[in-house]
């Protein structure tokens, strides 16, 4: 398969853009969370831009082979990639600029539940485009767990 350069790079710009405006915006919150208790196993603050942009050049890629794909699914597809990106981009406002703890973790199993749909989808058009997207979900897990342990220990 040759690789389109142009459809390539805008694939992986579209969710590094979206992070990279998320993380923007709640730059100034930082400090407050730095503060908040943790549960066990959480990582590093350092930690977290360095997964979010594995993940978002993953999602990228994974969203290249569907944009190049000849399927009949892969509006379908793309349009739900859009959405759970959408969905993305609005718990760490919802986390970290608002501290709504618990709004943000059900905001959260929403992003699992549209990834986990997404995988789908884009499994039935090309299976490597879904393995891409695996790390994203088991990242949400974790994300969930870290979530609620912030929201539980200091409600």
């Amino acid at each position: 398969m040759k690789i389109q350069w142009k459809p390539l790079l805008i694939q992986l710009a579209i969710p590094l853009a979206v992070g990279g405006l998320a993380g923007f915006l709640i730059r100034n919150s930082m400090e407050t969370y730095l503060s908040l208790e943790k549960p066990p196993f959480s990582p590093p603050p350092a930690v977290f831009p360095i997964a979010w942009i594995l993940l978002y050049l993953l999602m990228g890629t994974a969203a290249y082979l569907i944009v190049t794909s000849s399927s009949p699914d892969r509006k379908q597809a793309l349009i739900l990639y859009g959405i759970q990106l959408a969905v993305n981009f609005f718990w760490p406002l919802i986390f970290f600029n608002l501290g709504y703890f618990l709004t943000a973790f059900f905001w959260l199993l929403l992003l699992l539940a549209l990834v986990l749909l997404t995988i789908q989808n884009f499994g039935r058009i090309r299976s490597l485009s879904a393995w891409l997207l695996l790390p994203y979900a088991v990242w949400l897990i974790y994300a969930a767990y870290l979530n609620f342990g912030v929201f539980w220990l200091n409600r």
